[in-house]
């Protein structure tokens, strides 16, 4: 397979495959006399393994050891639990601090129950304080950007998605 056809196959980006390539996901193609890469059925299911673990948001290395795992099956997998575990413990802790995101959100939406003219914006006045000045209800600062809560772009070692 040429790589249009393997990223028609599993529904991904060609700079992402060219990029999974580079990190060493992805084993290096084989060339054409013209230079053409030649994908085989192996490189398109390693590749879609590879996307089930982004779509769990993983990062890209702990995909790294699910696929020394995968290309060792003999290994013992606990090593794969623990990171489980661990992605887990993770996922737990961005669940809350959502939930934290939320409850500040909603409490600064408060401060603007019905639509006025701009300049008597409880929202836009709040967000004009300095950071310390906004406080949640519990009376912590809570101004904290939520690590992964948006999808877009480059995130730092977990690629492109």
């Amino acid at each position: 397979m040429k790589i249009g056809d393997i990223a028609a196959a599993t529904g991904t980006p060609i700079d992402t495959i060219r990029y999974y390539e580079r990190e060493g996901l992805l084993p290096t193609a084989a060339r054409t006399e013209s230079n053409y890469r030649l994908y085989t059925e192996s490189h398109a299911q390693r590749l879609l393994f590879i996307r089930h673990c982004r779509s769990l948001d993983m990062t890209l290395d702990e995909i790294r050891v699910l696929l020394r795992f995968k290309d060792s099956p003999h290994e013992n997998c606990g090593e794969v639990n623990a990171l489980l575990d661990a992605h887990i413990g993770h996922v737990v802790q961005r669940v809350r601090e959502l939930r934290a995101l939320e409850q500040e959100l909603k409490r600064l939406r408060a401060q603007c129950v019905e639509a006025q003219d701009a300049a008597h914006c409880g929202i836009l006045e709040d967000l004009s304080r300095p950071e310390g000045a906004t406080r949640s209800s519990a009376g912590h600062t809570n101004r904290h950007h939520v690590h992964g809560a948006h999808r877009s772009g480059k995130r730092a070692n977990r690629g492109p998605d």
